[in-house]
């Protein structure tokens, strides 16, 4: 496939063999999130956001596979670097501190393996003091030692707050945590001592005009800062072991927050010397236009969580902040998959080296331009930062259509919250593919309205 002459083509999606594979896979696999029927075929032609399903159709795919293949398929910048080695079996090792090396000299592999995933992660987060890392398997089990060691670093702290909305993974603890759909968490054991507080929802908002419930009394103070106070609140900020927070809201809805909202974070952790989680499993590794969306803002986090485009899970924080007690941290395949800390690896120098993160400015701010001067029917917002891009619609039903006649039309998109579609392409997508994007998209939103 050229990329670059590369058209969508559809004929019908989805088509008679992917009806088959799809119905297929159902028979067995557990019911999960059903977004819709596309069956990429791995042995057909495939690269950057282009690629071809079972009935021969091409696609273009603003998906990322909701940011977890952060340059698309095939793409050569992580294929060709990869080609260059015999990859060894086994591809996973188990535990934390099962050490692998090619021969070479540390800190100079050519063939990179989890410890050169480490020292490339705590690079990029050195202007926070984060020095070192747990590496796991998901971004769920990254939130679960990011909660773990918060706890473990208070002594005895109980307290958590997160906020409305937010999501956090699915496992027990992680779940605890979510508070956007009902249905990820409804009859599932919780841990205790959960607290939360509304999230920003109009980026542009002032305390004294702000309509999410976070500041009160006029824009005086804040519901969070008034739980807080060591005098006349209900929650003791010293028994209080993390914040944590999505800097984007993701599955929340795309929710961006004000700078005061930003602002009165960074000063009551401050001000309570509270351990603040950034969870920036989809916000993060060079989504926004910045390696991390938290550079975006004032504050700064004492713990980052990561996953999707790093291919691996990781609990990035400071050495003091991670428990020294050997067995407190481990997991059978902590740092063990080979083959996606390469990927991490490889990933990560390409975001510098082929300046990724100027182009996911540049192309984000060309699709945000595109929709506003269309100013389609039935859409009440576009917004984003760098290639974490929302499209939010009058309606829960009108999103859901356009999202379907989109894929109708070869074009691959997510929702998310209840009215919004998320579009998140390849951080090398360039200006040809963002303008066939962005009119799919408007065609679909005209078919629609």
């Amino acid at each position: 496939m050229d990329r670059h002459r590369a058209e969508p083509r559809v004929t019908e999606m989805p088509g008679e063999r992917a009806r088959e594979w799809a119905a297929y896979h159902r028979e067995r696999a557990a019911t999960s999130t059903y977004v819709y029927d596309f069956v990429w075929d791995i042995t057909d032609e495939a690269e950057g956001p282009f690629v071809t399903d079972v009935d021969g159709n091409v696609l273009l795919d603003f998906t990322s596979h909701v940011a977890a293949a952060p340059l698309g398929y095939n793409n050569p910048k992580i294929t060709e670097p990869m080609s260059e080695f015999d990859l060894p079996d086994p591809s996973k090792i188990a535990g934390q501190d099962f050490y692998l090396s090619d021969g070479s000299t540390p800190g100079d592999s050519e063939l990179p393996g989890p410890t050169d995933l480490m020292a490339e992660l705590t690079d990029t987060t050195e202007q926070y003091g984060l020095d070192t890392v747990f590496l796991s398997n998901s971004g769920a089990e990254a939130v679960e030692n990011a909660i773990k060691i918060c706890y473990d670093d208070t002594d005895g702290g109980r307290y958590g707050v997160t906020f409305h909305g937010a999501f956090h993974g699915r496992t027990l603890g992680a779940l605890s945590l979510n508070r956007s759909k009902s249905v990820y968490r409804r009859e599932f054991p919780e841990i205790s001592g959960i607290h939360d507080a509304p999230f920003c929802d109009d980026r542009t908002c002032t305390p004294e005009t702000c309509s999410c419930g976070f500041f009160t009394d006029g824009g005086d103070t804040s519901v969070l800062r008034e739980a807080l106070d060591p005098k006349t609140g209900w929650v003791d900020p010293d028994e209080v072991s993390y914040v944590i927070v999505e800097p984007i809201q993701g599955e929340g809805g795309y929710r961006f927050p004000s700078d005061a909202f930003v602002d009165e974070l960074a000063a009551l952790t401050e001000d309570h010397d509270i351990n603040l989680v950034a969870d920036e499993i989809q916000s993060g590794v060079g989504r926004t236009g910045e390696m991390w969306a938290s550079n975006h803002y004032p504050y700064e986090p004492d713990v980052i969580t990561s996953a999707k485009a790093l291919r691996v899970g990781a609990t990035i924080a400071s050495e003091d902040t991670f428990p020294d007690e050997r067995l407190r941290l481990s997991s059978t395949w902590g740092a063990g998959d080979v083959v996606s800390a390469m990927q991490g690896v490889f990933t990560l120098r390409a975001i510098h080296e082929y300046d990724l993160l100027d182009n996911a400015v540049a192309r984000g701010r060309q699709f945000q331009e595109t929709l506003r001067d269309a100013d389609p029917d039935g859409v009440t917002d576009v917004r984003g930062k760098g290639l974490m891009l929302a499209v939010d619609f009058e309606s829960a039903d009108l999103r859901n259509r356009v999202n379907e006649t989109a894929m109708r039309r070869g074009l691959l998109t997510l929702s998310c919250g209840s009215t919004v579609i998320r579009v998140l392409p390849p951080l090398d997508v360039t200006e040809r593919e963002i303008d066939i994007g962005a009119r799919m998209l408007i065609d679909a939103i005209d078919d629609e309205t």
